[in-house]
Parts: structure tokens; sequence; C-alpha cells
């Protein structure tokens, strides 16, 4: 009795201190409770790319690309577009050997007559832009010449810190708005006649929304702009807010590329095939200095925006290179075919069976 007595104590014994060593080696383990979740074994969706779903995708893609190109292309065709370069036509003819010179003179007069024939019948709202190029707001430091606060809240017209160079005048009082970009401000203006009728252009609603309401405050005012030796640009009416100064609003949203448009207004007229517009315009923004080009641009619009072949083409070359790789699988599939292999091999952590 006591022999087989001390033999159950001694297995007990045994079985205990195998528990207590297992329990600590757990404990003194870093890795984590097994479960589906952490070894990456839930149910998933694991398609198999196989070559008539390979050829079913491309041709599919490729069907519903190619309609959407030429719906795409077909809209922007049907955008009338008068492009008017203006910069070197209204430089008097003694002057052209000197563009800096005659822009610089405020004493010569910058008004120059423009006639613009109408091509095809231009359906109202009529867009006017004006087309700068070789102009790069997109530079580092003119992106940064702003102060975003400022421009929001009336209490910090001091706040010109990036504002370098056009930060405060020459006696220190702050400038609002300060910086390069609304120091440069396009001043160029257009007036367009038919005839003898006079077509107005409407500047409301020609900037964002979101930036009228939230980047530029209802009480900040124009103050100390443009009162340098050095003018940059258009001047700002002191007595209207920056959130109704649209044509600030519209150009300090910089642009990314060195050649761009900006929306100057709309024309609500219809304009008929053959129509001759005079375009009265003051050329006063200076591109010469650094040979740069201005256009005037009018423009109709269609469901997909202004006249821009690129995403007609681009969707008519990915369907149609689709289509073509989805005819080159075929014939690979029916000339060459492949034998499919077992795709359960595809499991990581399954061993083949033993042979």
């Amino acid at each position: 009795m006591s022999s087989s007595g001390h033999a159950a104590g001694t297995s007990n014994g045994g079985s205990a201190d195998a528990a207590a060593a297992a329990g600590a080696a757990r404990r003194n383990t870093r890795m984590p409770k097994y479960s589906k979740f952490t070894q990456q074994e839930l149910p998933a969706c694991k398609p198999i790319l196989t070559p008539k779903w390979v050829v079913s995708v491309f041709f599919i893609v490729g069907v519903i690309f190619v309609p959407i190109g030429v719906v795409s292309l077909l809209a922007a065709r049907d955008v009338v577009e008068i492009i008017d370069r203006y910069d070197e036509a209204c430089v008097p003819g003694n002057m052209t050997q000197n563009k800096l010179a005659y822009i610089q003179n405020e004493t010569i007069s910058k008004v120059c007559k423009r006639n613009l024939t109408v091509t095809k019948h231009m359906k109202q709202p009529i867009f006017v832009y004006y087309e700068l190029d070789n102009f790069y707001q997109n530079h580092r430091r003119y992106v940064k010449s702003r102060n975003d606060a400022q421009l929001r809240d009336a209490s910090k017209a001091n706040q010109t810190s990036a504002c370098e160079p056009e930060k405060t005048t020459a006696n220190g009082q702050p400038i609002v708005p300060c910086g390069l970009i609304a120091w440069s401000l396009f001043n160029d203006t257009y007036n367009f006649t038919r005839g003898n009728e006079n077509l107005p252009v409407d500047k409301k609603d020609i900037s964002w929304k979101s930036d009228r309401e939230h980047k530029f405050g209802k009480d900040v005012y124009p103050s100390n702009f443009q009162n340098g030796a050095l003018k940059g640009g258009a001047t700002l009416d002191p007595k209207i807010p920056l959130s109704e100064q649209e044509d600030l609003i519209v150009w300090m949203r910089t642009a990314a590329l060195p050649t761009f448009r900006k929306l100057y207004g709309r024309i609500y007229f219809d304009l008929k095939e053959n129509d001759t517009i005079t375009v009265s315009l003051n050329n006063n923004y200076n591109t010469y200095s650094f040979g740069g080009k201005k256009k005037l641009v009018l423009s109709t619009a269609t469901w997909l925006g202004g006249k821009n072949d690129f995403l007609g083409f681009a969707y008519l070359v990915v369907g149609g290179l689709c289509i073509f790789l989805a005819f080159v699988f075929t014939l690979l599939y029916f000339i060459k075919p492949r034998k499919l292999g077992d795709h359960n091999y595809l499991s990581w952590n399954r061993h083949p069976a033993s042979r």
C-alpha cells in the first residue's frame, strides 16, 4: 500500500511540475495566443485569375471605356472657343523694340482695340478668361508669400509673417492683403460691344464659394495696398471687404502650371456666327519683363466643362489597349494553351500529403 501510494504521489508531483513549467514558459514567451485572426486563417476570397477571367475583364473594361471616350470627345468638340493673343499686337509700332519701356511709361495710353469674329454660334453663358503663359505662380517663394490668418480675420491685420518682401510699407505700416501674390494681381480690363450693343461682363460668383466664405473675411478691408514705390498690379477698393473682391480671390488661388487661365467674368448674351465683337482693353499688366504672353479667351461650356480633349483620348487609349490585350490573350489561349495548376498548393501552411 505504501509503495503504491508513494508511486502515485510521485506521478502527481511530476505532472504538477510539468504543468507549472509549461505555464511559466507561456508567461515568458511573446508569442500571442493562437487565433485565426492572428494567424491570418479567417475565411477570405482568393480569386484565381484564369485566362477566361482575364480576357473577360479586359474586354469589359474596353467596351465601357471606348464609348465614354467617344462621348467625351464629342462633348469637347461642341465647345466653341475664341482665343486672341494681344500682348504684342497692342504695343505701338514705334515701341516694338522696347516693349518694357512702353509698359512702364504711365504717360502712354494702354487702351487697345481688338476685333474678334465668332466662328460658330455661341450660347450663353459665355465664359471670359485671361490666359498667361510663362508665369510661374507655383514658384515656392511666390506661393508662400501670403498670410491666410490676415485674410480671414480683421483683428490679425498686423500678422504679415511669410509675406516678404511685401509685408509693410516704408514707414512700417502692415499691408492688407500682404504678400507677392496679392501684389501681382492681374490688372488688364476688357469691355465688349457688338455693333452699337454693349455686352456687359458679369463678375459675380466667379470665385469658389468656399474661398469667399472661409478664406477671405467679410470684415477685412484693404489697407496700404499698392502704396509703395513699385506697383505690381491692380489696386483694390478699400471700402469693399476682401470676401467681395472676387478678382483677388480668383488670382490668389495659384496655378500649378506656368500656362494657366483664370475666369474674368461671364457674358449672358448669345453670339451668332460671323458676329464681330469689338474688345476695348487696357493692356496694363507687365508680362514683357519675363517673356510672358497674354491671351483673351471667350468660351462656351458643355456638361463636361470647357474644351479639353485629354479626357476623351485617355479613355480611348486605355479602352483600345484593353481590347487589344483581350484579343492577344485569347489568341495565346487557343494557340498555346497552358494547363492550370492546382490552386490548393497556394496555401503557405498546407503540407503536401505523404506518399
